[in-house]
């Protein structure tokens, strides 16, 4: 399961370091209004899969990926989110 993250966030790193012609992420990555828009669009989704009952899975994953490239493309580093989420336990 972790691999799976590791390997979309090393993903949108290589993406980001060295971009490919016609990718997608590429395109969120350089586009930061883009990147917002389908961040919030695929938030609203999975609320409504949750809500209607339906691609809950698909909608969540969709949410994954385009916040772990949102973050890189703002230069927000995930091992700093994870380590602020490790200093709220309790």
């Amino acid at each position: 399961m972790l691999n799976t993250l590791e390997n979309l966030l090393n993903l949108a790193r290589e993406r980001k370091a060295t971009p490919v012609e016609g990718s997608y992420t590429n395109k969120l990555l350089s586009d930061k209004s883009l990147s917002k828009a389908k961040v919030l669009e695929e938030i609203n989704e999975l609320i409504e899969a949750v809500e209607k009952n339906t691609n809950k899975i698909h909608e969540a994953a969709d949410v994954f990926y385009h916040l772990i490239v949102y973050l890189e493309a703002n230069n927000i580093k995930i091992e700093e989110v994870m380590s602020e989420l490790d200093k709220r336990k309790k």
